[in-house]
Protein backbone atom coordinates (compact mmCIF):
# COMPACT_ATOMS: atom_id res chain seq x y z
CA UNK A 1 0.00 0.00 0.00
CA UNK A 2 1.37 3.35 -0.64
CA UNK A 3 2.32 5.30 2.22
CA UNK A 4 0.01 7.93 2.93
CA UNK A 5 1.75 11.62 2.36
CA UNK A 6 2.42 13.80 5.60
CA UNK A 7 0.21 16.62 5.52
CA UNK A 8 -0.82 20.08 8.07
CA UNK A 9 -4.14 21.02 9.00
CA UNK A 10 -3.05 24.67 9.56
CA UNK A 11 -5.35 27.37 11.08
CA UNK A 12 -5.12 30.71 9.50
CA UNK A 13 -5.68 34.52 11.68
CA UNK A 14 -8.87 34.64 9.09
CA UNK A 15 -9.99 31.59 10.48
CA UNK A 16 -10.33 29.39 7.44
CA UNK A 17 -8.59 26.15 8.35
CA UNK A 18 -6.43 24.80 5.03
CA UNK A 19 -4.82 21.15 4.64
CA UNK A 20 -1.42 21.69 2.63
CA UNK A 21 0.76 19.07 1.57
CA UNK A 22 4.01 18.70 -0.50
CA UNK A 23 1.42 18.01 -3.37
CA UNK A 24 -1.78 20.07 -3.19
CA UNK A 25 -2.80 23.91 -3.90
CA UNK A 26 -0.77 24.61 -0.55
CA UNK A 27 2.62 23.46 -1.09
CA UNK A 28 4.21 26.78 -0.29
CA UNK A 29 2.55 26.47 3.29
CA UNK A 30 3.91 23.02 3.62
CA UNK A 31 7.29 24.15 2.81
CA UNK A 32 6.55 27.53 4.84
CA UNK A 33 5.14 26.27 8.05
CA UNK A 34 8.21 24.84 9.85
CA UNK A 35 10.21 28.14 11.10
CA UNK A 36 7.79 30.81 10.81
CA UNK A 37 6.73 30.83 14.64
CA UNK A 38 3.46 30.79 14.29
CA UNK A 39 3.61 34.17 11.85
CA UNK A 40 1.95 32.21 9.24
CA UNK A 41 -0.66 30.39 11.11
CA UNK A 42 -1.27 27.05 13.64
CA UNK A 43 -0.94 23.45 13.04
CA UNK A 44 -4.24 22.14 14.51
CA UNK A 45 -3.36 18.39 13.14
CA UNK A 46 -0.14 16.67 11.73
CA UNK A 47 -0.14 13.58 9.97
CA UNK A 48 3.86 12.40 9.62
CA UNK A 49 5.99 9.72 8.54
CA UNK A 50 7.42 7.94 11.13
CA UNK A 51 10.27 5.75 11.51
CA UNK A 52 10.36 1.67 12.78
CA UNK A 53 12.62 0.77 15.42
CA UNK A 54 13.58 -1.85 17.54
CA UNK A 55 13.51 -2.41 21.04
CA UNK A 56 17.46 -1.64 21.84
CA UNK A 57 20.18 0.90 20.50
CA UNK A 58 24.07 0.12 20.83
CA UNK A 59 26.39 3.46 21.22
CA UNK A 60 29.55 3.59 20.54
CA UNK A 61 31.73 6.51 21.96
CA UNK A 62 34.80 7.13 19.97
CA UNK A 63 37.05 9.88 21.15
CA UNK A 64 38.98 11.86 19.12
CA UNK A 65 41.96 14.44 20.10
CA UNK A 66 41.37 16.93 17.42
CA UNK A 67 38.71 18.79 15.81
CA UNK A 68 39.72 17.96 12.16
CA UNK A 69 39.83 13.96 12.74
CA UNK A 70 36.34 14.45 14.87
CA UNK A 71 34.48 15.74 11.83
CA UNK A 72 35.73 13.68 9.50
CA UNK A 73 35.26 10.45 11.65
CA UNK A 74 31.36 12.35 12.14
CA UNK A 75 30.91 12.39 7.88
CA UNK A 76 32.36 9.32 7.25
CA UNK A 77 29.63 7.68 10.15
CA UNK A 78 26.87 9.55 8.30
CA UNK A 79 27.56 7.95 5.20
CA UNK A 80 27.63 4.28 6.88
CA UNK A 81 25.57 2.09 8.65
CA UNK A 82 24.60 4.08 11.71
CA UNK A 83 20.83 4.85 12.79
CA UNK A 84 21.94 7.67 14.68
CA UNK A 85 25.28 10.01 14.77
CA UNK A 86 26.17 12.86 17.26
CA UNK A 87 28.64 14.05 19.59
CA UNK A 88 30.10 16.16 22.29
CA UNK A 89 32.84 18.37 22.34
CA UNK A 90 34.09 18.21 25.88
CA UNK A 91 37.78 20.68 24.67
CA UNK A 92 39.63 21.45 21.78
CA UNK A 93 41.72 18.09 23.00
CA UNK A 94 38.64 16.02 23.86
CA UNK A 95 35.69 15.40 21.27
CA UNK A 96 33.27 12.39 21.52
CA UNK A 97 31.37 10.84 18.61
CA UNK A 98 28.51 8.95 19.36
CA UNK A 99 27.53 6.18 16.88
CA UNK A 100 24.55 4.19 17.60
CA UNK A 101 22.37 1.20 16.24
CA UNK A 102 19.61 -0.28 16.22
CA UNK A 103 19.64 -3.70 17.74
CA UNK A 104 17.77 -6.66 18.82
CA UNK A 105 19.36 -7.56 21.91
CA UNK A 106 21.65 -5.79 24.51
CA UNK A 107 23.68 -7.82 27.18
CA UNK A 108 23.21 -5.28 29.83
CA UNK A 109 21.16 -2.30 29.87
CA UNK A 110 22.26 1.72 31.01
CA UNK A 111 19.54 3.70 33.24
CA UNK A 112 20.12 7.71 33.11
CA UNK A 113 16.99 8.68 34.28
CA UNK A 114 18.26 9.41 37.91
CA UNK A 115 21.56 8.54 39.87
CA UNK A 116 23.60 8.06 36.59
CA UNK A 117 24.58 11.24 33.78
CA UNK A 118 24.09 10.65 30.33
CA UNK A 119 26.71 13.10 29.04
CA UNK A 120 29.33 11.58 31.83
CA UNK A 121 29.45 7.93 30.20
CA UNK A 122 30.30 8.87 27.07
CA UNK A 123 34.37 9.57 27.87
CA UNK A 124 33.50 6.34 30.75
CA UNK A 125 31.66 3.34 28.25
CA UNK A 126 33.54 2.68 24.89
CA UNK A 127 30.03 0.84 24.23
CA UNK A 128 26.50 0.99 26.17
CA UNK A 129 23.31 0.07 25.57
CA UNK A 130 19.92 1.53 26.25
CA UNK A 131 16.40 0.80 25.60
CA UNK A 132 15.05 2.72 21.76
CA UNK A 133 12.42 4.90 25.18
CA UNK A 134 15.95 5.80 26.90
CA UNK A 135 17.89 6.26 23.90
CA UNK A 136 15.30 8.70 22.67
CA UNK A 137 15.09 10.26 26.15
CA UNK A 138 18.69 10.46 27.34
CA UNK A 139 19.33 14.17 27.44
CA UNK A 140 16.57 15.17 28.99
CA UNK A 141 17.02 14.11 32.58
CA UNK A 142 20.01 16.43 32.95
CA UNK A 143 18.77 18.67 30.14
CA UNK A 144 21.87 17.44 28.30
CA UNK A 145 24.41 18.93 30.72
CA UNK A 146 22.96 22.62 31.85
CA UNK A 147 21.10 20.73 35.28
CA UNK A 148 24.39 21.68 36.73
CA UNK A 149 23.29 25.35 36.87
CA UNK A 150 20.50 24.03 39.70
CA UNK A 151 22.39 21.91 41.44
CA UNK A 152 20.91 18.53 40.06
CA UNK A 153 24.53 16.44 39.65
CA UNK A 154 25.09 16.52 43.06
CA UNK A 155 23.79 13.30 44.34
CA UNK A 156 22.00 14.55 47.31
CA UNK A 157 20.06 17.23 45.68
CA UNK A 158 19.39 14.53 42.58
CA UNK A 159 17.75 12.08 45.49
CA UNK A 160 15.73 15.11 46.83
CA UNK A 161 13.98 15.87 43.81
CA UNK A 162 13.31 12.00 43.05
CA UNK A 163 13.55 10.54 39.64
CA UNK A 164 10.03 12.49 38.41
CA UNK A 165 11.53 15.70 38.68
CA UNK A 166 15.13 15.19 36.90
CA UNK A 167 13.67 16.83 33.51
CA UNK A 168 13.45 19.24 31.71
CA UNK A 169 10.31 20.64 32.86
CA UNK A 170 11.87 20.79 36.25
CA UNK A 171 14.90 22.72 35.18
CA UNK A 172 12.66 25.15 32.62
CA UNK A 173 10.42 26.23 35.60
CA UNK A 174 13.44 26.92 37.81
CA UNK A 175 15.31 28.82 35.56
CA UNK A 176 12.47 30.93 34.82
CA UNK A 177 11.77 31.78 38.40
CA UNK A 178 15.55 32.91 37.94
CA UNK A 179 14.99 35.17 34.95
CA UNK A 180 11.88 37.08 37.13
CA UNK A 181 13.81 37.47 40.52
CA UNK A 182 16.82 37.80 39.21
CA UNK A 183 19.26 35.70 41.86
CA UNK A 184 22.13 34.98 39.71
CA UNK A 185 22.29 38.30 38.36
CA UNK A 186 22.88 39.66 42.14
CA UNK A 187 25.16 36.88 42.81
CA UNK A 188 26.99 37.78 39.99
CA UNK A 189 26.81 41.93 40.79
CA UNK A 190 28.10 40.72 44.14
CA UNK A 191 31.23 39.34 42.72
CA UNK A 192 32.10 42.01 40.28
CA UNK A 193 31.28 40.09 36.91
CA UNK A 194 28.70 40.71 33.75
CA UNK A 195 26.75 38.15 32.73
CA UNK A 196 24.84 37.15 29.18
CA UNK A 197 23.29 34.68 28.82
CA UNK A 198 23.97 32.79 25.26
CA UNK A 199 21.46 30.18 24.57
CA UNK A 200 21.16 28.96 20.76
CA UNK A 201 21.53 26.30 17.91
CA UNK A 202 23.21 27.23 14.71
CA UNK A 203 23.98 25.06 11.65
CA UNK A 204 27.13 25.28 9.30
CA UNK A 205 27.95 23.38 6.46
CA UNK A 206 30.35 20.58 7.81
CA UNK A 207 33.13 21.91 5.85
CA UNK A 208 32.69 24.90 7.59
CA UNK A 209 32.67 23.28 11.15
CA UNK A 210 36.10 23.57 12.55
CA UNK A 211 36.20 27.28 12.24
CA UNK A 212 33.11 27.88 13.73
CA UNK A 213 34.20 25.77 16.62
CA UNK A 214 37.69 27.31 16.54
CA UNK A 215 35.72 30.77 17.04
CA UNK A 216 33.48 29.24 19.92
CA UNK A 217 36.42 28.24 21.70
CA UNK A 218 38.49 31.38 21.03
CA UNK A 219 35.83 33.90 21.57
CA UNK A 220 32.86 32.22 23.42
CA UNK A 221 34.43 30.38 25.45
CA UNK A 222 31.52 27.60 26.32
CA UNK A 223 31.75 23.52 26.69
CA UNK A 224 30.54 21.61 25.94
CA UNK A 225 29.25 21.76 22.82
CA UNK A 226 26.96 19.39 21.35
CA UNK A 227 27.44 18.62 17.82
CA UNK A 228 24.67 16.74 15.66
CA UNK A 229 24.80 16.06 11.58
CA UNK A 230 22.00 17.38 9.90
CA UNK A 231 20.44 15.50 6.66
CA UNK A 232 21.05 17.23 3.27
CA UNK A 233 18.03 18.91 2.11
CA UNK A 234 15.75 17.62 -0.37
CA UNK A 235 16.01 19.91 -3.59
CA UNK A 236 12.48 19.66 -4.57
CA UNK A 237 10.81 20.23 -1.31
CA UNK A 238 13.13 23.67 0.19
CA UNK A 239 11.89 24.53 3.43
CA UNK A 240 11.32 28.27 2.36
CA UNK A 241 12.12 30.23 5.69
CA UNK A 242 15.58 27.88 6.54
CA UNK A 243 17.51 28.21 3.47
CA UNK A 244 20.17 25.18 3.50
CA UNK A 245 21.95 24.38 0.25
CA UNK A 246 20.69 21.50 -0.71
CA UNK A 247 22.59 18.11 -1.06
CA UNK A 248 24.99 20.04 1.64
CA UNK A 249 25.67 18.28 5.03
CA UNK A 250 25.30 20.57 7.60
CA UNK A 251 26.49 20.78 11.54
CA UNK A 252 24.08 21.63 14.46
CA UNK A 253 26.32 22.90 17.02
CA UNK A 254 24.05 23.62 20.39
CA UNK A 255 25.70 25.48 23.09
CA UNK A 256 23.71 27.18 25.97
CA UNK A 257 25.23 28.52 28.87
CA UNK A 258 26.12 31.79 30.21
CA UNK A 259 29.01 33.99 29.32
CA UNK A 260 30.81 35.78 32.73
CA UNK A 261 32.82 39.20 31.78
CA UNK A 262 34.84 41.12 33.83
CA UNK A 263 34.33 44.11 31.12
CA UNK A 264 30.72 45.49 30.51
CA UNK A 265 29.57 44.96 27.52
CA UNK A 266 26.52 46.02 25.31
CA UNK A 267 23.44 43.82 25.57
CA UNK A 268 23.73 40.75 23.13
CA UNK A 269 27.70 41.73 22.80
CA UNK A 270 28.36 37.30 22.58
CA UNK A 271 25.12 36.85 20.81
CA UNK A 272 25.39 39.04 18.22
CA UNK A 273 29.41 37.63 17.58
CA UNK A 274 28.22 34.21 17.18
CA UNK A 275 24.89 35.15 14.81
CA UNK A 276 28.03 37.22 12.63
CA UNK A 277 30.24 34.26 12.47
CA UNK A 278 27.45 31.88 11.60
CA UNK A 279 26.51 34.32 8.76
CA UNK A 280 30.05 34.68 7.50
CA UNK A 281 30.76 30.93 7.18
CA UNK A 282 27.49 30.34 5.17
CA UNK A 283 25.42 28.66 8.22
CA UNK A 284 22.05 29.96 9.64
CA UNK A 285 20.64 29.71 13.59
CA UNK A 286 17.14 28.70 14.78
CA UNK A 287 15.27 31.69 16.20
CA UNK A 288 13.18 30.34 18.88
CA UNK A 289 16.41 31.73 21.10
CA UNK A 290 17.41 35.64 21.58
CA UNK A 291 18.66 37.32 18.72
CA UNK A 292 19.82 40.88 17.69
CA UNK A 293 20.03 40.93 14.16
CA UNK A 294 18.80 44.06 12.02
CA UNK A 295 16.10 44.52 10.13
CA UNK A 296 18.91 44.41 7.05
CA UNK A 297 20.45 41.25 8.38
CA UNK A 298 17.34 39.16 8.86
CA UNK A 299 16.17 39.63 5.23
CA UNK A 300 19.68 39.09 3.81
CA UNK A 301 20.04 35.43 6.02
CA UNK A 302 16.28 34.14 6.43
CA UNK A 303 15.29 35.10 2.32
CA UNK A 304 12.54 37.54 3.48
CA UNK A 305 11.28 37.56 0.29
CA UNK A 306 10.23 34.26 0.56
CA UNK A 307 8.45 34.69 3.88
CA UNK A 308 6.43 37.77 2.45
CA UNK A 309 5.12 35.90 -0.35
CA UNK A 310 3.86 33.49 2.23
CA UNK A 311 2.36 36.50 4.42
CA UNK A 312 0.76 37.82 1.63
CA UNK A 313 -1.14 34.83 0.60
CA UNK A 314 -1.97 33.35 4.04
CA UNK A 315 -2.58 36.53 5.99
CA UNK A 316 -2.90 39.77 3.64
CA UNK A 317 -4.41 41.61 7.02
CA UNK A 318 -1.36 41.12 9.02
CA UNK A 319 -3.34 39.81 11.61
CA UNK A 320 -0.59 37.49 13.06
CA UNK A 321 3.04 39.76 13.83
CA UNK A 322 5.69 39.10 11.58
CA UNK A 323 8.70 37.01 11.19
CA UNK A 324 11.02 39.52 12.12
CA UNK A 325 8.94 41.21 14.69
CA UNK A 326 8.20 38.24 16.63
CA UNK A 327 11.36 36.17 16.71
CA UNK A 328 13.69 39.31 17.17
CA UNK A 329 12.27 42.33 18.26
CA UNK A 330 10.55 39.50 20.71
CA UNK A 331 6.99 41.23 20.49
Amino acid sequence: REVEKAQADVLLASGEIVTCRPDNEHRDLFLGLPNSYGTLGYALRLRLRTQPVRPFVQVEHLRFSTPSEFFAALQQACDGSADFVDGVVFARDDLVLNVARFVDAAPALSDYTYEHIYYRSLREKPTDHLTIADYLWRWDTDWFWCSKNVGAQHPLVRRLLGRRRLNSRTYTRLMRWNARWGLTRGLARMRGVHTESVIQDVDLPVDRAEPFLDFMLAEIGILPIWVCPIRPADPTRPFALYPLMPGRRYVNFGFWDVVESRTAHPPGHFNRLVEHRVIELGGIKSLYSESFFTRREFARAYRIGRYNALKARYDPELRLLGLYEKCVQGR
